[in-house]
């Protein structure tokens, strides 16, 4: 029967990214009775998952970077030799048992995960689409929660929302008090998370001295630039440079 597991060859080149979205996560947030439109403790959660694919997952991806219920991993060498049905399903499998942990849940969780081959030339690329979607995220649910606390039905905000520019849906906010623009970073362009050298302070005993070391931590980073400009690709360019 081995000669059936027709998917189990089929294997990836290097580099990749690996995205990990949640399963009906909508209807799971909404059972937990998150805030809306964005609940800080569900996306502080989702950082730690992807710290944790970095640093506990024995995958160690460069980066990740993470908004809303997906998480998005980059490795310039493909673990299990690129092997896609096993870096899928491990990684998906990680991710949902690490929030599982974060997060204390009764109930399960289950996360997709796909993987997308890439150049080094793909990667700022990638990230721009990727942040692009985290904005869409953020003014559409922004809109929606506003529009939902003023007792309109779900099904009719959706039809209220439906193809509506976004400008308009800022002027939707706007009139309701909240400025998209002075929204937590968080919401607005994700979160990255990436090793970083730190100088951390010691003290030698023997020479009665204080000492210094340089170490690379991973680092959770919720306040980052627009990919799309100029220090955004910097950003990102600086990361890889230090990484590989």
């Amino acid at each position: 029967m081995k000669e059936r597991e027709i998917y189990s060859p089929v294997r990836a080149l290097s580099p990749i990214i690996v995205r990990l979205d949640g399963r009906a996560f909508h209807r799971f947030t909404l059972d937990q009775q998150f805030d809306r439109p964005f609940d800080k403790c569900f996306t502080d959660s989702m950082a730690e998952v992807t710290a944790a694919l970095l640093k506990e997952s024995g995958f160690s991806p460069l980066f990740g970077y993470t908004f809303s219920d997906e998480i998005s991993l980059f490795f310039p060498k493909s673990p299990y030799d690129g092997r896609i049905e096993k870096i899928d399903s491990v990684l998906a499998s990680f991710a949902a048992s690490a929030l599982t942990i974060i997060l204390k849940l009764t109930c399960p969780v289950a996360f997709d995960s796909r993987v997308i081959p890439v150049t080094m030339d793909h990667v700022v690329t990638y990230l721009c689409w990727r942040q692009g979607e985290a904005w869409r995220n953020h003014i559409n649910g922004w809109s929606q929660a506003l529009l939902l606390k003023e007792g309109i039905n779900p099904t009719e905000v959706a039809k209220m929302l439906d193809g509506i520019p976004s400008g308009n849906l800022h002027e939707i906010c706007y009139k309701r008090g909240i400025n998209l623009a002075l929204t937590p970073a968080w919401q607005r362009r994700g979160i990255m998370v990436y090793r970083k050298e730190i100088e951390k302070e010691g003290y030698n005993p023997v020479k009665k001295e204080v000492t210094s070391t340089i170490r690379r931590v991973v680092t959770i980073d919720r306040d980052l630039p627009l990919f799309s400009r100029p220090a955004g690709e910097i950003f990102i360019k600086n990361i890889l440079r230090d990484n590989i």
